[in-house]
């Protein structure tokens, strides 16, 4: 099927409105102002037909497969869609061929639009890669994932990518306004009257998604001019079901309210952070999942600064585990709550990733002798343990030698932070990195264990 097939098989009357109503060219999208706005890099490139390589990125009925579609209608080159999810190699290498043929032969190039791009394998990347090098196509692939990881860096580096905006909520009240008086592919012929009050509830329960917002209108358009009465609020409260929160276990709206969730604690803001939580689990985010967040949080974002966060959220991990849902809420939403309004330190952190990053630069460095385990005679013969002061016996305070690696010496990893309980730590820290006194090494006594 080509382009002009595609538009008239969207413009039959058993197609869903939201495919009749689909803008066929740029002039007719609502929305993505930043990428189509006049003197910017893609309306130049669509105005001059020198359309690159692209991916075109953002949410379900944002309009990624719309501007692909009216970019092509502007653009003298060949369309094909592709479906990565219908179609494999076999079917790919022929439109490649093809395509290479009518550039050789005519001089025409091929736009190529794969849609959910993301789905492709490793294999469908390779065979394509070679050809957008060559020019022999352009690329417009649309996916709703984040192309740094759908997308192997080959073939992302030899495209652009463009974000797509959801739609705001004015967006969409013009939509379902043109797709009402629209007599020729929309539902005009209906004459039904309608309320601004119902579009605009409409247009805020689709967030942003332009196709479930026209779905939702046409049922009840529908159900509004069966009734003989006019489109209000009834109506449409009767046409929406019970919506599905934009929330999947592993695509981009997943990892964007996790992101916020623990933002939104870190940035002391428990209204935020309560509220992110309730999207995941609404959602049907496994709640074990959202704990787990809370016990690294309490470790991570909070650490010494208070050391009671991470009994609280160790004892809502615990007593959700003896709960369930969903009185389990109670403790997760304490938990929550709690880290959110808590004083934050990262020094643990910041700590042992300072750490980590000395044991890869330096390598397995040599224990100082004194810290040697002298476990047989051997081990002291060889002065294993020599030299090693019992902190227990000169008071258990002082910080009385060198505890790491020659090489490291005075290095400092620990770096306690003016906040809350690490005020006291930093203080006696920097007390104890000041030198204890300064006493010969007292032998253990036989009774002393190996290793302490």
């Amino acid at each position: 099927m080509d382009l002009f097939d595609a538009a008239q098989d969207r413009s039959k009357e058993g197609a869903p409105l939201s495919e009749r109503m689909r803008p066929r060219t740029v002039a007719e999208m609502v929305g993505q102002e930043h990428l189509l706005g006049q003197g910017s890099l893609l309306s130049r490139a669509i105005t001059e037909d020198r359309i690159p390589s692209m991916v075109l990125w953002g949410p379900p009925g944002s309009g990624k497969t719309t501007l692909a579609r009216a970019v092509a209608e502007a653009s003298r080159a060949n369309f094909v869609p592709f479906s990565a999810v219908m179609s494999g190699v076999p079917e790919l290498r022929k439109i490649l061929e093809l395509a290479a043929e009518k550039k050789r032969m005519h001089g025409l190039r091929t736009i190529l639009f794969v849609d959910e791009i993301h789905r492709w394998n490793k294999a469908q990347q390779d065979a394509l890669l070679p050809h957008v090098e060559r020019g022999a196509v352009v690329l417009i692939g649309a996916t709703t994932e984040n192309p740094s990881f759908a997308i192997n860096a080959a073939l992302l580096s030899r495209a652009r990518v463009f974000r797509i905006e959801p739609l705001t909520p004015e967006h969409l009240v013009t939509l379902l306004e043109r797709a009402l008086t629209d007599s020729a592919r929309g539902l005009g012929k209906l004459n039904v009257t309608f309320e601004v009050e119902a579009l605009a509830v409409i247009a805020d329960k689709a967030s942003g998604d332009a196709r479930r917002a026209l779905d939702v209108l046409e049922l009840a358009a529908s159900d509004a001019k069966s009734r003989g009465k006019s489109l209000d609020l009834e109506s449409v409260r009767e046409a929406l079901a019970s919506r599905t929160l934009l929330h999947d276990k592993k695509g981009d709206a997943h990892y964007d309210v996790v992101s916020a969730f623990i933002k939104s604690m870190r940035g002391n803001d428990p209204d935020a952070a309560i509220y992110w939580m309730m999207r995941m689990l609404e959602a049907g985010e496994d709640p074990l999942f959202v704990s787990r967040r809370l016990l690294i949080f309490a470790s991570e974002d909070v650490g010494n600064a208070d050391p009671v966060a991470l009994q609280v959220a160790v004892a809502a991990d615990e007593a959700f585990r003896r709960l369930g849902m969903p009185e389990g809420l109670h403790p997760l939403a304490q938990a929550c709550t709690y880290l959110a309004s808590t004083v934050k330190s990262n020094a643990s952190y910041a700590a042992w990733q300072s750490a980590k990053a000395a044991v890869a630069e330096h390598g397995p460095l040599s224990v100082p002798d004194h810290l040697r385990n002298a476990a047989s005679a051997l081990d002291r013969s060889l002065g294993h343990g020599v030299g090693y002061r019992y902190p227990h016996d000169e008071g258990g305070h002082a910080s009385c030698q060198a505890y790491l690696p020659d090489r490291l010496a005075g290095e400092r990893y620990y770096l306690p932070k003016n906040a809350g309980f690490e005020i006291k730590l930093k203080a006696r820290l920097e007390r104890l990195r000041g030198g204890g006194p300064d006493e010969a090494p007292r032998p253990p006594p036989p009774s002393e264990p190996d290793e302490r």
